[in-house]
Parts: C-alpha cells; sequence; structure tokens
C-alpha cells in the first residue's frame, strides 16, 4: 500500500468572469500522506475551498490531476465519482449542509443507507454517541445549535469510515468554545482511527495543530511549513 494518499499535480482552474479569464488555483501540486494532517490556509480568496471541491470531485479543473487512493478522480464520469465519494472520503462543511427535514439520526444515516449498509440505524445511534449526540437524535437540525449541527455533520461525513477527511472552515460559524469541541474531534479521529485529515481555515490556532501547514494565496502554494513535533512522511 503506498504511503501517500492524496497526489495533486499541477493543478490549474480558470473560469470566465467579467469578460476576462479568472485564475483561481494555478498549478498547484500537493501530496499528503496516509495519517497525515494538513491544514490550507490563507486569505479569502486564495483557492482554499476551490481545492477542496476538486480533490472531492465537486467541480472539474481546467488542468492539472488528483489522485486518491490510487484513483485519478479527474477521469472519473459522474457514476464513479458518486462511488468514489462514497467509498474514499467524508466532507465536513462549513454550513453543515443537513437535510433539515431528517432528524439528526436521519441525517448521518444517509450514507449508510446509500450504501446499502445493514444496521444503518443503529451505526448511526453508534456515530452520534462518538460526538456526544446520543440525546439528540430524534432532533430536526432546527433545534440543534451551530456546535450540535457540526458534530452531526461530523458523525455523517465518518459513517462509512472514509479514508480520508475534507474539512471546509469546519469552526467558522462557531464561538472558540464550541469551535474547539469540533477541533478535538477531528484530531481524535485522526489519532484514533488513522483518518488522514485535509482541512481549510482561517483559525490560525486550528492549523497549528495539524502535521503540516500550507499556505495559499493568489491561487498558488506560497509556502508549507511542518509543526517541530510532527513525523516526517
Amino acid at each position: 500500500m503506498t504511503k501517500m494518499l492524496v497526489s495533486i499535480r499541477d493543478l490549474t482552474l480558470r473560469l470566465p468572469s467579467g469578460g476576462r479569464t479568472l485564475t483561481v488555483l494555478d498549478g498547484v501540486s500537493l501530496d499528503v500522506a496516509r495519517g497525515e494532517t494538513v491544514a490550507v490556509a490563507g486569505p479569502s480568496g486564495s483557492g482554499k475551498s476551490t481545492l477542496l471541491g476538486l480533490l472531492a470531485g465537486l467541480d472539474t479543473p481546467t488542468a492539472g490531476t488528483i489522485t486518491v487512493a490510487g484513483v485519478e478522480v479527474t477521469r472519473l464520469g459522474e457514476a464513479a465519482l458518486a462511488r468514489f465519494r462514497r467509498d474514499t472520503l467524508g466532507y465536513v462543511f462549513q454550513s453543515y449542509h443537513l437535510i433539515p427535514t431528517l432528524t439528526a439520526a436521519e441525517n448521518v444515516g444517509v450514507p449508510l443507507d446509500l450504501a446499502g449498509s445493514a444496521g444503518a440505524a443503529s451505526r448511526a445511534a453508534e456515530l452520534l454517541a462518538g460526538v456526544g449526540l446520543a440525546e439528540r437524535a430524534h432532533h430536526y437540525p432546527a433545534q440543534l445549535s451551530g456546535g450540535e449541527q457540526q458534530r452531526v455533520a461530523l458523525a455523517r461525513a465518518m459513517a462509512l469510515d472514509p479514508p480520508l477527511l475534507l474539512a471546509d472552515e469546519p469552526t467558522g460559524n462557531l464561538d472558540s468554545a464550541t469551535g474547539a469541541v469540533i477541533v478535538d474531534l477531528l484530531f481524535a479521529l485522526n489519532r484514533e482511527r488513522g483518518t488522514t485529515l485535509l482541512l481549510v481555515t482561517h483559525d490560525a490556532a486550528l492549523a497549528e495543530r495539524a502535521d503540516r501547514v500550507v499556505s495559499l494565496r493568489d491561487g498558488r502554494i506560497v509556502g508549507e511549513r511542518r509543526r517541530a513535533s510532527a513525523l516526517v512522511p
């Protein structure tokens, strides 16, 4: 099994904007090892969230390649992309993206049901207990606080135990104390399950907890530093 889980090469995205061409990402190359935690930091508009969206196959790059767990994502059709997302990654959004008409347990159960997993209800209950929401399983998103909704979103992202977890500003809508709970849960997944974590954040304290911080500006990687105590992959 290769040590590298994610390999991005010369990734470029250009979009038309007001009669001109806007370069959102400009030749980004990045490797992420299995079990590593990597924070992508940079100002608004630097291309951080776009990078995650391309990695998840939610958008198509203008040029370059993305390989995750040996699969070249940029070559997949829609059906294969859906299978790739189901089997390989979990995605935590800043705005939670819960289905408002489903309870917390039902939201967590969605990927399990789509995958045809046996015992989806008991697995959803186990996942919610793992993020401290066992007693909120039958509440709807509107009945939950922002921090609780983000914990439901995290439980849903981990429902199928994916090797890669993407988190886009996971604490962006939360106060500092609630955000700290989410951060602890994210890094506990890495520590206890070996889940590879790639997160986008404006929060310098959160970024510094990662093994490596990659700085993005104007669509380009402009710096990279490794936490002193992190193991070199």
